[in-house]
Parts: C-alpha cells; sequence; structure tokens
C-alpha cells in the first residue's frame, strides 16, 4: 500500500454572493426558488442503506406562506431511533478505520458541491423552509456551512498532527480514536450551518452519528444528506431522523453504547438532557461527551464617545436580521444619554424603510418567525411590554399570522434595566434599550454583566480606547463572542470560533480545533527500543 505524509487544501472562507439585480446568482436563485415552490416533496429518513417512510406525514410550509405546501417529512418513533443506533454501530469499525484523507476527500467533495451544483438549491431549501432572505441564507447555508467542512478538515490534520516528544531509546506516538459508541447530533432550526456541521464534525473524526434535526429545518436537512451522499458518505455514517425529542432522548440516553451529544438549542432542554445524562452515567460503557450551545441575551453597550450612527446601524443589523432569530442577535441595548435622541431618530428612520414579507421578493430585509408557537410566544413578549408603564414602544410593536408568521421589528424604551424583555431571552425581532446617564458607564457595565444568565455575544462601542479595555475586562465573563465597534452577530468559521459560557453552553467553539478534539479520545503509545532486562537501578549499587 503506498502511504504519505498527505496535505489537505489551505482553507479559505468562501467569498458570500451579493445577489444584487442582474446578476448570474440573484437569476440562479429565483430560479431555484421557482422550482422548489412549484413541487411538493416526499422527504423520507435516512437510515443506514434505507430511505425510510412509515406514511406518517407531516407537511411543510413556509413560514411566511403557511398556507403553501412544500412537501411533507415521514414521522418516526422510538422504533427508528433504534434502527438509527443500530445501522450507526453496524457502520463504525469500518468507517473508524477508514483512512483519514479518505474521510476528509469526502467532506472536502461536499464543500465543493455546496459550492457549485447545489449552492442555489440548499440556499433556496432555506429561505423557504426557514423564512431566511437571500443574504441571510447566503451567509448561512451556503458560504458557512461550507467554510465548516473545509476549516474542519484542516484542523482535522492539525489535531493528527499534534504529537509528543520522545527521550533517547523511545518513540512516543498519540492516536485520537473516534469515541468507543454513536454520537447523537440535535440541531436547530435557526441555522442551515449549525444543522450541516453538528453531525459532520463528529463523523469526520471517524465517528457515526444519529442526527435529528429540528422540525423546521427538515427541509433544507434533506438537501445536507443528498449533499453527502453524493459526496460518497457511506451509509450507516450519518443517520437522518424525524422523531420527537422526547422519544429520540428516550432511547439515546438509555443505550449503553452512546458517546456523546453535540447541541444547539434552548437552555432547558439541554439542563434537562444533561440532568438525564447524570442519571443513566452507570449505564455507559464510558463517560458521554457533552457538548452544547444553548441560549442568550446578547447586549450591545454603546460609550459616551461612539458614533451615533454607528451605533444605531449596529442595533438594527443585530437585533433584526433573520428576525431576531440568531443565537447572537442583540436583544437588549444600553445607550448614554449623550446619544440617545440621535440615536433613536436614526434607528426609526431606519426601520421605517425596512420591508417586511415573503423571502421570493428580494426587496425584503425582514421575513416570517420560524412558526406559530415562535410567533406567539414573541408577540405575548410584546404585549407584556405594552402593558408596563415604564416601557415604550418606539418602533413596531404589531404582528400578524394570518398569512405567514409576521412579527414587525419593535424596539422598546424602558425605564428599568430589569424589566421582562431586559432579562428574558425572546428569540425574535424584539430589542429593548436602556438609556444610562453618559457619566455611568462603569457602573452600568456591572450592570450588563449581572442582568443575564446567559453569556454567548456581547458588543461595545467606543472611540475611546480605554472605555473599550474597560468593558473587555469588566465583561470577560459576559461574552464568549466580544465585539468592539460592530454588532454581536455574524461570526465566520477561522476567524470569530463560536460560543458561550454560564448559561449559553458549554463553550467549545464550533469552527475551531477545540471542537473537534471533543469527539476523539486519545490513546497514548510508548515503544521502548531496547527493553530494560534487569530490575536494578544505579542507585542501588554500593558505594
Amino acid at each position: 500500500m503506498s502511504t504519505g505524509f498527505f496535505k489537505v487544501p489551505v482553507p479559505k472562507n468562501e467569498p458570500v454572493l451579493s445577489y444584487a439585480p442582474g446578476t448570474k446568482e440573484r437569476a440562479a436563485l429565483k430560479k431555484a426558488l421557482e422550482e422548489a415552490r412549484a413541487q411538493q416533496l416526499d422527504i423520507p429518513m435516512y437510515i443506514g442503506a434505507e430511505e425510510v417512510r412509515t406514511g406518517n406525514k407531516k407537511k411543510l410550509s413556509p413560514p411566511h406562506d403557511h398556507q403553501h405546501t412544500l412537501g411533507h417529512y415521514h414521522q418516526g418513533d422510538k422504533s427508528h431511533v433504534l434502527q438509527a443506533i443500530n445501522a450507526a454501530m453496524a457502520a463504525k469499525d469500518l468507517w473508524g478505520n477508514l483512512s483519514w484523507e479518505n474521510r476528509a476527500s469526502i467532506f472536502l467533495k461536499a464543500a465543493d458541491l455546496m459550492a457549485g451544483p447545489y449552492r442555489y438549491k440548499i440556499n433556496a431549501a432555506t429561505m423557504l423552509g426557514q423564512s431566511k432572505n437571500a443574504f441571510q441564507a447566503e451567509i448561512d447555508s451556503a458560504c458557512e456551512l461550507i467554510d465548516f467542512l473545509r476549516f474542519n478538515v484542516s484542523f482535522m490534520t492539525e489535531i493528527y498532527n499534534d504529537q509528543p516528544i520522545s527521550s533517547p531509546g523511545v518513540w512516543n506516538r498519540i492516536e485520537y480514536r473516534p469515541l468507543e459508541g454513536f454520537c447523537f447530533a440535535l440541531t436547530p432550526f435557526n441555522f442551515t450551518a449549525i444543522a450541516g456541521n453538528l453531525p459532520t464534525s463528529m463523523a469526520m473524526m471517524g465517528n457515526t452519528v444519529v442526527w435529528k434535526p429540528s422540525n423546521t429545518q427538515i427541509y433544507a436537512a434533506q438537501v445536507i444528506m443528498q449533499i453527502l451522499k453524493e459526496a460518497g458518505l457511506p451509509d450507516g455514517v450519518i443517520n437522518l431522523v424525524y422523531v420527537s425529542g422526547p422519544d429520540a432522548a428516550d432511547v439515546i440516553f438509555s443505550h449503553k453504547d452512546f458517546a456523546g451529544i453535540q447541541f444547539t438549542g434552548s437552555t432547558g432542554v439541554f439542563n434537562g438532557m444533561w440532568k438525564t445524562i447524570g442519571e443513566n452515567i452507570a449505564k455507559y460503557k464510558s463517560y458521554p461527551r457533552i457538548v452544547g450551545e444553548t441560549g442568550g441575551k446578547d447586549f450591545v453597550i454603546a460609550h459616551k464617545s461612539a458614533d451615533a450612527r454607528q451605533v444605531a446601524t449596529a442595533l438594527v443589523r443585530g437585533a433584526f436580521e433573520y428576525q431576531g432569530q440568531k443565537c447572537s442577535a442583540a436583544s437588549r441595548a444600553y445607550i448614554p444619554s449623550n446619544l440617545w435622541d440621535e440615536v433613536k431618530k436614526i434607528m426609526i428612520e431606519d426601520l421605517k424603510s425596512i420591508k417586511m414579507g415573503g423571502v421570493e421578493d428580494f426587496g425584503n430585509f425582514v421575513n416570517a418567525v420560524i412558526d406559530e408557537r415562535a410567533f406567539d410566544t414573541i408577540s405575548s413578549y410584546i404585549e407584556k411590554a405594552k402593558q408596563n408603564p415604564l416601557n415604550e414602544i418606539i418602533a413596531g410593536g404589531k404582528y400578524d399570522k394570518s398569512k405567514g408568521y409576521f412579527i414587525e421589528p419593535t424596539v422598546i424604551a424602558t425605564k428599568d434595566p430589569s424589566s421582562l424583555t431586559m432579562c428574558e431571552e425572546i428569540f425574535g425581532p424584539v430589542l429593548t434599550l436602556y438609556v444610562y446617564h453618559e457619566e455611568n458607564f462603569e457602573q452600568t457595565l456591572e450592570l450588563v454583566d449581572r442582568t443575564s444568565p446567559y453569556a454567548l455575544t456581547g458588543s461595545v462601542l467606543a472611540k475611546d480606547r480605554y472605555a473599550v479595555e474597560m468593558a473587555t475586562k469588566k465583561l470577560a465573563n459576559s461574552a464568549g463572542n466580544f465585539y468592539i465597534n460592530d454588532k454581536p452577530t455574524g461570526a465566520v468559521v477561522g476567524q470569530q470560533p463560536f460560543g458561550g459560557a454560564r448559561g449559553s453552553g458549554t463553550n467549545d467553539k464550533a469552527g475551531a480545533k477545540v471542537n473537534l478534539l471533543r469527539w476523539v479520545s486519545l490513546r497514548t503509545i510508548k515503544e521502548t527500543f531496547v527493553t530494560p532486562t534487569d530490575y536494578r537501578y544505579p542507585f542501588l549499587e554500593k558505594e
């Protein structure tokens, strides 16, 4: 067998296409949207070599047009979870023993397929299934997912290259083994890139996976599976199932071969899973790896030296891109009194110019929230905010679900920094602002730190460098991703590894080498070339 120390292509961030009028990509994406809307898909589960259809069909519709049918997926049950586990275990040895460069080539090919022939298909699926506009889909389901695959392959090689030193007469080596058992990927609706990254990052390191996506992301998830299969992913390596959360948990967390979970979703769900895993710890062959990126109450704080227009732009983009349904979306802001009037004026003017509607009209900046449950939750927060005499709705506040789940970008100015919408995660297009006295910046930083149990993202805007340094130090534990003079969203793979601590998760940084290390188990090997034949050491000799 021929061998070599192979070098993978140097990863570069996938260029973001503009979709401006007259561009080729705009025409291609519009065509993909038309084709997708013109058909109804029958979406199976993918378990081992089988496409599993149960006959228990569930409708998929665009959140911005819930009367339209994109297709149906086949709902599974506990038996399908067990079937997926068995398929993963059956595929494990062959996959884990495949040479790393052949594993790498599958995911590199998948990235090129996404960048080329599948780009508009996966973007259209994300736009229709998750109500993302063209730009938000492009930076997510195309560019970020491509980046995850390419950079993770590079990180994988860096890990394998990390080897110990050897003393004379000894050769020390480290093997990076897949975990013993199967892994579980539980993925969210809001980012197709996350849905693709969680199972593939585990599989890349030689693990086999049971993948349960959010029901509201299935439409794009099945495109990811199509791409992976075309790229040559063997049967059983990633098994895609559509089951309820409790059904998945009952089977997976009780199975002796459960080796780890990678999760993005709510803090409450993650806490519940961690508790169940702890209660079942004696059942497992090894201690499961638990990786989670959970909730956030992400902040923006402006210093009196900041530029008002920059602050307003950071807030409008940070809070209302993708309807505030990013884990990193700005949800609370602290504005100094000297800037407030100008920031307020600019924000109101900008929000008046924003169009809201379906993703098929590229002029719409804001689209629908993901489903009726989210719509009802978010609108209830708006109503509660209206009832508080210390609050003022300065923009938005209206909502309508007759055609789609539309909620206006809503800005609440509050005189109470501990009010409901300043403290609780809403996950929608609602931003609450608190105006502080311009000389109380340091005290306000302390307020920012103690207001929320989360610590995902945050940003400071200031021209004064002493203020920037103060904020960076005082908010060291307040955000896993901290931005200076920018909005708190838009992390790029390879540039800003993403994740937070406190109530926001385990901070295992998607898009970084450290995340891949969670999906291997190290074995140290020491080989001695001349083996001792006498137990006696020199110190035992007589004077």
